[in-house]
Formats: C-alpha cells, sequence, structure tokens
C-alpha cells in the first residue's frame, strides 16, 4: 500500500493531502467543540456552515503558504514552520468568522482547542508520513560517513539530508572534544573507532569534508580509509572550493594527486613570468597532454602572444576553443597547422610572429609505438627537435625549452633513445653558438596525460575489471600534470644555455599498490587467492616492448641544487657539434633507405647508453 501511495503521481498526492487535511479540519472542530461542552457535539443553524465550511477557509491559505509544495518525504523544520503559521492564520480568522456569524454559538475556547489540535493534526500527519515514507525511503540510500565535522562537513550533512540518495549515518573528526557529541542529530567519532564504525552503521561511502587540510593530512586519511570496503569521496580544497555553501556536487572522486600527498613548494612568480610576460610565446605540441597543460597555464602569465603549433587539426581545434573561453584578459591566440618535421614551415611561424620563446612538447611519447614505428619516432622526436633548434637561431628566438623524459636515461627503447638524442642535438647546438638559451628538463611520468595508466585502471575498474598491471614489480615516478608544467616553466627560465635540468618526481610506486589503492578507494575488494570472493582481479600481462620495471632521472651523479628543491640541474656528457652532425646525416640517409638495422646502430653510437631490449627482427615492419 506505502509503495503504490509513493508511486503515485504528484497531483495525485497532493490532491490526497488536501482530501485528508479537509476531512481533519472538520474533525477538529468538531471535537473542540465536543471537548469543551462534555458530550459528541454536532452543529446547528449557522455553525454548521461554519464548521462544514472550513477547508474553503483553510486550504486556500495552506496553498498560499506552500504547505503543498512540500515533498512529505523531506520535510524540513523551516516546513514545518509553514505550517505552524498556516494553521495559526486559519484558526485566528476562523475565530473572527465564526464569532461574526454565529456569535452566541461558539465558546471562546474552543479558538483556542481547535488552534492547538489542528496543529497537532496537520503537522502530526506530515511528521507521521515523512517517518512512514522517508524511512523506507532511506533505505534505498547510500549511508554515507563524513569525515570532519567542521563547518564544511555540517553544510555537506545538510545537503546530503535533503538528497534523494545520500543518508547521513555519522561524523568522523580529529578532534577529541567534538567526539562523542551529537550534530545534527549525528554522533562524531573517532578515527580509531573506524573500523567498528563502519560495520555498525553499514557504511557506503565516507565523504572527507576537510579542504583546508594539507595534502599530507588528506594523503594519511586516505591511507587509513583505504582497506575498508567503502567509496571514498573528498571536498576539494579551499582554494579550489567556490565561495559560498557546501554542495554535493562539489564531492569529486579522490584523485591521484591526493593517494601520491606530495608537497607542494610555491612557485617563483618572478621565474614564471621570465620568459613568457609581456612575450611571444610558441607551444610546439600544444594539442598534447603536456602541450595544452603548457598552454592553460601560459594564458595565465599574460604573454603578448601564444602560438599553439599542433599537426592535429582536432587537438588543435579542442585547444584553441578550450583557451578562447578563459577568457581572462584580452590577448592574441594563433591556431598553426604545422609539423616539427617541416623545418620551412618552422622557421615563417617564428619570423612572422617575432616569437621570443620555445616551448617544446611536440613528441611520440608512447613506448610500444614508437617502437614499433622506429622511423617516425627517430624523424619526429632528433629531426624535429632538430629543425625547431635551427629554425629558433635562425630566428633569434632567446629561449628554446624542450620537454624532455627519465626514459632518456639509460633507455632500453627508441623512445627514450630519440628524447636523449633531442637531448644531445640541444646541448650540441648551445655550445655552437649563443643567439638562442637552450635547455632541456626532465621527468618522469604525467598523471593524466594520454599514456598515464590511471584512466586506464578507472575505466577497467568501472567495467567490472580485470585490472591489467605489467608486472607485479614495476615501479614508476609519478606527478601531477599541472605541478610538472609549473616547474618546466620555472626550469626554463633559470637555463643559461645547454641545462639539463631534472624535476624531484619525489617517491617511486608501485603499480600494483597503485591499482589495489584504486580499487578499494572505489568501495571493492582484489580479488585474489587469499580472497576469491573479491570484486576485482588485477592480471599480469607482462612487460610492453622496450619497457623498463624501473625509470631513472640521472645519467650520472653531477647534480646540483638550484633555487627551486624540486629542481636539479645536471652536468652530463654531450657531442660536440661537429661530431654529431655527421652521424645525424646517416641518421637522416637511413630514414630515406628504410633502412632499420643502420638506423637501429646509429642510434646506439649517438646514445652510448642504449640498451635495446627489442631485437630489430621483432620490429613490426621489418622485411620478412
Amino acid at each position: 500500500m506505502i509503495n503504490r501511495v509513493i508511486n503515485l503521481s504528484r497531483i495525485n498526492k497532493q490532491l490526497i493531502m488536501l482530501l485528508v487535511d479537509s476531512v481533519l479540519l472538520v474533525t477538529i472542530l468538531l471535537a473542540s467543540f465536543s471537548i469543551r461542552l462534555g458530550y459528541w457535539y454536532f452543529p446547528e443553524n449557522n455553525l454548521i456552515w461554519v464548521i462544514f465550511g472550513t477547508p474553503i477557509l483553510a486550504i486556500p491559505i495552506f496553498v498560499r503558504f506552500g504547505i503543498y509544495r512540500v515533498v512529505t518525504r523531506y520535510i524540513s523544520f523551516k516546513a514545518l514552520w509553514s505550517v505552524t503559521q498556516a494553521v495559526s492564520l486559519y484558526a485566528l480568522i476562523w475565530g473572527v468568522i465564526g464569532f461574526m456569524m454565529a456569535m452566541e454559538g461558539i465558546p471562546r475556547s474552543v479558538i483556542l482547542i481547535n488552534w492547538m489540535l489542528s496543529l497537532l493534526a496537520i503537522g502530526g500527519l506530515r511528521i507521521v508520513a515523512r517517518a512512514a515514507f522517508g524511512g523506507r525511503d532511506d533505505d534505498n540510500k547510500k549511508r554515507v560517513l563524513v569525515y570532519g565535522a567542521g563547518d564544511a562537513g555540517v553544510q555537506l550533512v545538510s545537503a546530503l539530508e535533503h538528497s534523494g540518495e545520500y543518508r547521513p549515518v555519522g561524523l568522523i573528526d580529529d578532534s577529541k572534544e567534538l567526539q562523542g557529541n551529537q550534530i545534527r542529530g549525528l554522533t562524531v567519532y573517532s578515527i580509531k573507532a573506524i573500523d567498528k564504525v563502519i560495520n555498525k552503521l553499514k557504511v557506503d561511502e565516507v565523504l572527507i569534508a576537510m579542504p583546508s587540510a594539507s595534502r599530507a593530512r588528506r594523503h594519511a586519511i586516505i591511507d587509513t580509509l583505504e582497506p575498508y570496503p567503502v567509496f571514498v569521496r573528498m571536498l576539494p580544497g579551499v582554494s579550489e572550493l567556490a565561495q559560498g555553501k557546501v554542495s554535493i556536487d562539489d564531492l569529486r572522486e579522490v584523485s591521484i594527486k591526493d593517494l601520491l600527498g606530495r608537497k607542494s613548494v610555491e612557485a617563483n612568480k618572478d621565474l614564471l613570468g621570465k620568459n613568457i610576460t609581456n612575450k611571444v610565446v610558441i607551444v610546439t605540441g600544444a594539442g598534447g597532454s603536456i602541450g595544452s597543460e603548457l598552454c592553460r597555464q601560459i594564458v595565465f602569465l599574460k604573454p603578448q602572444a601564444l602560438i599553439l603549433y599542433e599537426m592535429s587539426e582536432l587537438a588543435l581545434y579542442t585547444i584553441e576553443k578550450e583557451l578562447s573561453n578563459i577568457g581572462i584578459h584580452p590577448m592574441n591566440i594563433y591556431p598553426i597547422l604545422g609539423s616539427v618535421n617541416n623545418k620551412n614551415r618552422l622557421s615563417n611561424v617564428l619570423k612572422r610572429f617575432d616569437v621570443d620563446t620555445i616551448y617544446h612538447a611536440a613528441a611520440y611519447k608512447h613506448v610500444p609505438m614508437v617502437e614499433f614505428n622506429n622511423i617516425e619516432g627517430i624523424n619526429n622526436n632528433i629531426f624535429g627537435t632538430l629543425n625547431c633548434a635551427q629554425a629558433a637561431i635562425d630566428v633569434g628566438v632567446e629561449t628554446f625549452v624542450l620537454i624532455s623524459t627519465d626514459k632518456a636515461v639509460r633507455p632500453t627503447n627508441t623512445m627514450g633513445a630519440t628524447k636523449r638524442g633531442a637531448e644531445l642535438v640541444l646541448q650540441a647546438l648551445s655550445a655552437k653558438q649563443n643567439v638562442t638559451k637552450f635547455s632541456m628538463v626532465r621527468f618522469g611520468n604525467v598523471l593524466g596525460s594520454s599514456g598515464s595508466v590511471i584512466p586506464l585502471f578507472k575505466q577497467q575498474i568501472k567495467a567490472g575489471g580485470p585490472v591489467t598491471v605489467t608486472d607485479q614489480n614495476i615501479i614508476r615516478y609519478f606527478m601531477t600534470i599541472d605541478e610538472a608544467v609549473e616547474l618546466v616553466i620555472q626550469a626554463g627560465a633559470m637555463g643559461t644555455g645547454g641545462d639539463v635540468f631534472v624535476l624531484d618526481m619525489g617517491d617511486l610506486v608501485r603499480i600494483q599498490d597503485l591499482a589495489e589503492k584504486m580499487i578499494n578507494l572505489s568501495g571493492l575488494k582484489v580479488k585474489d587467492e587469499s580472497n576469491p570472493d573479491g570484486d576485482i582481479e588485477i592480471k599480469y600481462t607482462g612487460l610492453r616492448a622496450g619497457e623498463k620495471l624501473y625509470e631513472e632521472l640521472l645519467i650520472g651523479d653531477n647534480v646540483s641544487k638550484t633555487d627551486n628543491p624540486l629542481i636539479m640541474r645536471a652536468q652530463e656528457d654531450m657531442i660536440v657539434w661537429d661530431e654529431l652532425k655527421p652521424v645525424l646525416d646517416e641518421l637522416s640517409d637511413a630514414i630515406d633507405s628504410d633502412d632499420y638495422e643502420r638506423l637501429r646502430k646509429l642510434l646506439i653510437q649517438i646514445v652510448p647508453g642504449f640498451k635495446p631490449q627489442c631485437e630489430i627482427s621483432d620490429i613490426l615492419y621489418k622485411d620478412k
């Protein structure tokens, strides 16, 4: 029966409430007279109209106060106050009308009794309906524990109480003064009791409402919650949270940025603006993961103009549209289609816009893809960089910053070797001339890039698994893409010519641990031999072509600090231009003749640390 009522249309529910209220109002008036007179009373003469016509007076007042617009299952104290006001006004007007129409037939105390009984009946009916219908509805809601009993936590609880999806069942807070107390009817617990609380309250989700907490503190909280089968979400930091009341929409899934718990270092504003503010800047590969984030941060540093250089029409359109909609300040953004392998195109663009600074992010970075397309990888990553560098020198560009990778250190794959080759090209050209300052910034994996494992893991978890990890022991450095780009800009501003900068990537992360954390924080359990009833299985697929178990950031030990503790300057061996140029010419000839064997030998010659994992016979396009 209750389910049938719940499933009725809104208008039908309102009509039922209106009819019930009408019957109640008449019954209450009859009861008021009976209580006052001491016997069962039935009206005569004009009092019949005064009593049985009560709904004609009361219902319009109730409608005016919005009583029938309230969803009874979610009725609040504010709505009950509206009921109190509406009933009080109705009782007052009824008393005045009653005395005017039938003065002698109405005892004065009946007016007071009618008011009291109407409040109890009309308001009580709605409270009972809320308990009956809302209680059943709560069974379908997600049971939520809110971590943080401060202002943000209390506001979040208030928002959850009015939602149709969540039911707050308790609060967690680190403050001993709050623990054991109740806020909005919810008990505040200690984190030490989290195991018992989750089981006792049958918690489905934990929502972290601590926007002012440091990244390290949030990381510690996530670590504490990670073993439990609950879905974890959190409010963003104060800087990200819009001012005003906290809403459910502000919640987001725990990001890998939260999992890493890296300490942030405040950026040097002078370094950020040195090569950008009021200058003409070009970003090659502007539509890629790193290139697009470079563009986003550059527009906030107020360049005179920003040139987006990209070979993919879709990627160029996407980033140009995004930047145009930011509307920070009047500036010129020029989307230029072009390849870094077209030197004439590059030279004309640099000359036409009188470019001051180049951020060279255009490169093929996917290890297995480059391994099986090594000619294109060499052509794009080495000769594309050479074309950009020579065009910059010819035109007189002041600063050139190469986005490099940790895979350039003692590479085992073609992609890493080509990026080290690009570094060697810039080091040689830097020593040969003093027109353009060349610098290279080397770092590891960035979260959110097109090749990152994080989006893949999320997709696999959403699909029900399995989550695929290449090797049980594989480890990687991780950094958020926005942090990496901010450090790239600062490092480039420190360059004096031929510098190799290395970013501090923090601690190495075991990919299997990362996969397990993501599964657990999704409210699921890892399925393995020790837990065959788990939800998501982790499968090991084996190392991909050219992939290493671990990456390095430095070739040697000759490294010095800079003003930023997260940026180091490395002193590494280089090849002078007169020695490098003949080998590059041979590489170009090998590309033209499609000679894979010769390409491999020349790449090993240029990059002595290159020890390929894959035999040349395994390359996809090798003649059978």
